[in-house]
């Protein structure tokens, strides 16, 4: 009886490992991502971090950094220039949207008969949220919510109808406002800060490993699931009995 328990024990250990490797070292499935995390011989600026294993390709990371992005015809530019401080935090988020290979624990279908992927709540570490909306006060937006509601008629991103350009604080009072509402809700602002393996660093040095491998094993590393799990206790009960 006793290679029972070393079998069940195995299991109760191995589970979640398996739940979680399907999350980590990922891409998501969309059009501007690779199928899988590799290396690439150069990636622009703030996109740099990411070159030993990213999920975007070199044209890729050149197009993130576009005032008139390509890669979703979205203008940054649409209440005018933003001054360099706010524009650079855009950059880095769009870096970490489409090079990170560590969002896996929370990619999300965008909708239940579709293949493409989206994040849902990647949590911001703090420093991040706070110095973006801190950066960003004196530059100007129409909207919210940049997932949807603009004017597509010309081709790129324009505010709608009597949609009236103000500062950022307006549309985002506080700097969770801003990293949760801008995106829809793609990222969360999270209450830890960097290097604590629980948040996600929007950029980190070029020179230092990547932060967020951690902050994206412990997130993948849940209870196993509940059908499994109810599984191997019906079975610990029935060994029990039988001993």
């Amino acid at each position: 009886m006793e290679w029972w328990w070393q079998l069940l024990l195995g299991l109760w250990i191995v589970t979640p490992i398996w739940a979680g490797d399907k999350r980590l070292n990922v891409c998501m499935k969309t059009k501007h991502h690779k199928p899988e995390p590799g290396p690439e011989d150069q990636l622009y600026d703030e996109c740099s971090p990411w070159k030993g294993n990213a999920c975007c390709t070199t044209n890729t990371s050149w197009e993130a950094h576009l005032d008139e992005a390509v890669l979703y015809n979205f203008s940054l530019i649409h209440c005018g220039l933003m001054i360099p401080d706010c524009q650079k935090h855009f950059i880095q988020a769009k870096c970490l949207h489409q090079c990170s290979p560590n969002l896996g624990p929370w990619i999300q279908q965008v909708a239940p008969c579709e293949q493409e992927e989206r994040i849902l709540d990647a949590p911001l570490c703090q420093e991040d949220c706070v110095q973006w909306w801190a950066d960003c006060r004196t530059s100007y937006t129409c909207k919210s919510n940049w997932l949807g509601g603009w004017d597509w008629s010309r081709g790129k991103s324009r505010c709608p109808a009597r949609a009236r350009c103000r500062p950022f604080p307006y549309y985002f009072p506080t700097p969770a406002a801003l990293c949760e509402k801008i995106w829809g809700n793609s990222f969360k602002a999270s209450p830890e800060r960097r290097n604590s393996g629980r948040c996600l660093q929007k950029w980190f040095e070029p020179s230092q490993c990547n932060p967020n491998m951690a902050v994206a094993q412990f997130f993948a590393s849940p209870a196993p699931s509940w059908e499994l799990s109810h599984t191997l206790m019906a079975f610990s009960l029935f060994l029990l009995f039988l001993s």
